[in-house]
């Protein structure tokens, strides 16, 4: 009902059932249609039906496509600047210092171009966190912030609350121990890690080869082992 079938993004509607014009994407006003927010960012939030959100943005090629176009276009936001206070750690129209983007990176791996999913995390990792005292680009907002840092810097993230789904990433740790409470013990290898090996060959767990970029919650919980070979050279496919 919300996606404008011209512009493929969420737009508001009138009472009548038609679109809420002017539209600009990049606008976050008071008394708008998003709160802290504009169309670019809240678009995507459909985290409990991505295949659906796929589908409804025109497919594959179409989601993609503007993708690319939201990380990649200039981070100018219009509007009333004083409610896009919290619009913050830019990446083209991503904002990670606003919680309802941080599963955006992830979306790429829905579509088969993981690489891109990888190049985004090691980038919001190594620029939009810090250790100073503001190190993190937005609002802690009860520790969402840092809670995201945690998880990709094991090298996975739960895209949808709720669903025990991991979608991977790229780990910074070359090894990670989680000591888990029924007393076993899942371990995170990345071989060959480095600042320019940011890049996944591989993905193995329990020594079986992974054909998509996801596991199970209930494979952490049983114990066991992820290993992730890494590389300077994006895997397209």
């Amino acid at each position: 009902n919300y996606v404008d079938p011209e512009t493929r993004l969420m737009r508001g509607r009138n009472m009548n059932g038609s679109w809420v014009t002017p539209f600009d994407p990049r606008a976050a006003f008071k008394g708008s249609c998003y709160v802290e927010g504009n169309a670019w960012q809240w678009s995507w939030f459909i985290p409990q039906d991505v295949p659906g959100l796929i589908e409804e943005m025109g497919g594959k090629d179409a989601f993609v496509a503007k993708l690319d176009s939201m990380f990649s276009m200039s981070s100018e936001l219009t509007g009333d600047a004083g409610a896009a206070l919290d619009v913050t750690g830019m990446i083209g129209q991503y904002a990670h210092g606003n919680e309802p983007s941080h599963h955006i990176p992830y979306l790429y791996n829905y579509v088969d171009e993981a690489w891109k999913t990888q190049a985004l995390v090691d980038s919001i990792l190594c620029t939009l966190y810090h250790d100073d005292p503001d190190g993190i680009s937005g609002n802690e907002d009860c520790g969402q912030m840092s809670a995201w840092y945690v998880l990709n810097a094991m090298g996975f993230y739960q895209v949808c609350p709720g669903s025990p789904i991991y979608s991977v990433g790229r780990p910074i740790f070359d090894k990670v121990t989680i000591n888990l409470p029924n007393g076993k013990v899942f371990e995170i290898i990345a071989n060959n890690n480095s600042r320019t090996n940011k890049y996944i060959q591989s993905i193995r767990l329990d020594n079986i080869l992974l054909e998509s970029p996801f596991f199970m919650h209930s494979d952490i919980m049983k114990g066991g082992k992820i290993v992730m070979e890494m590389g300077n050279t994006p895997v397209k496919q």
